[in-house]
């Protein structure tokens, strides 16, 4: 191998004098190098690396580790594993990853901040900095989690509002209910949907959250997987418009798709599951308030 790490073999010979040749005895000729098969390229090459998806900068802040909601948080959670966690099922679920990674959100870190306040948790970028978001994990909230549910439903939460990191909002003008739909569209393909989620005729298909997420993944399910990604794509450098939007992607206008939807639902899966759900019906009522939060900052990417 050469000092430079190549595999290339450089050989020379030497021709003799006569009178050498006439002294010395022949030397043979050196082995061929045995052909290639017919067709087979004879510069081996290695196959190109895949491509990897971005990997922001992690952070936690803890406004009070004596909080019962912090307590909670740490003793089901492994911080250095599940943050990393989140943002790769994020990113898997929305985008395929390429050389440039261009097509995905240019988000340089993620800081999550545990503390105290009404509501769930809430997605910013940060004053200065655009490219660096905050999740806002609301303490109370993880304080009155049903044991059983706990791990469960911090990360279900922590991958909702992740997504809110790395989607695409249609310059600003995407309804919050989609926003919210493709974030639980996220979470309900990791198995991370809590028992109180259900299909609902009755809804409209921009509820947004769980409501949108089942639309989101009939569409997924009936043209083909990737639609989804599709849907976020298309949301990268265009406005929302939505007849021109739906019937670009699917030939059809959303409430014909919605339609379409609710009637493939059974009768009995409009009935809610009677179980121990941890307060989740009013968590989902508290982050709702945080919608104009979300909106407000949305808009300014």
């Amino acid at each position: 191998m050469s000092p430079a790490g190549g595999a290339i073999i450089s050989t020379s010979s030497v021709v003799p004098s006569s009178d050498e040749s006439n002294n010395t005895q022949a030397t043979p000729s050196p082995i061929p190098v045995p052909s290639s098969p017919s067709g087979s390229n004879t510069n081996t090459q290695r196959p190109h690396p895949k491509p990897d998806y971005p990997i922001p900068k992690l952070r936690i802040e803890c406004h009070d580790l004596n909080h019962k909601g912090a307590q909670i948080f740490f003793t089901n959670s492994v911080v250095t594993h599940d943050l990393s966690a989140a943002v790769s099922t994020v990113l898997s679920t929305l985008y395929n990853a390429s050389k440039s990674n261009s097509h995905i959100p240019p988000t340089r870190s993620v800081t999550l901040i545990l503390q105290s306040f009404d509501g769930v948790a809430y997605t910013t970028g940060n004053d200065l900095d655009n490219d660096h978001k905050e999740i806002h994990f609301s303490l109370d909230y993880i304080a009155e989690i049903s044991e059983t549910r706990q791990h469960d439903e911090i990360q279900g939460v922590l991958v909702h509002e992740m997504v809110h990191c790395w989607q695409w909002n249609a310059l600003g003008t995407c309804p919050s209910g989609l926003i919210e739909g493709v974030a639980d569209f996220v979470r309900l393909k990791a198995g991370l949907n809590p028992p109180h989620w259900v299909k609902e005729r009755s809804s409209n298909w921009d509820e947004g959250y769980q409501h949108t997420a089942y639309f989101l993944d009939w569409i997924e399910d009936k043209w083909g997987k990737g639609s989804v990604q599709k849907i976020n794509e298309t949301m990268m450098s265009k406005r929302y418009v939505e007849d021109e939007f739906w019937k670009g992607l699917f030939g059809k206008e959303v409430e014909q798709l919605w339609t379409e939807y609710t009637d493939t639902l059974p009768e009995s899966e409009e009935s809610h599951p009677e179980e121990d759900l941890g307060k989740p019906d009013e968590g989902e009522a508290k982050d709702s308030v945080q919608h104009d939060k979300l909106e407000k900052i949305m808009n300014r990417e």
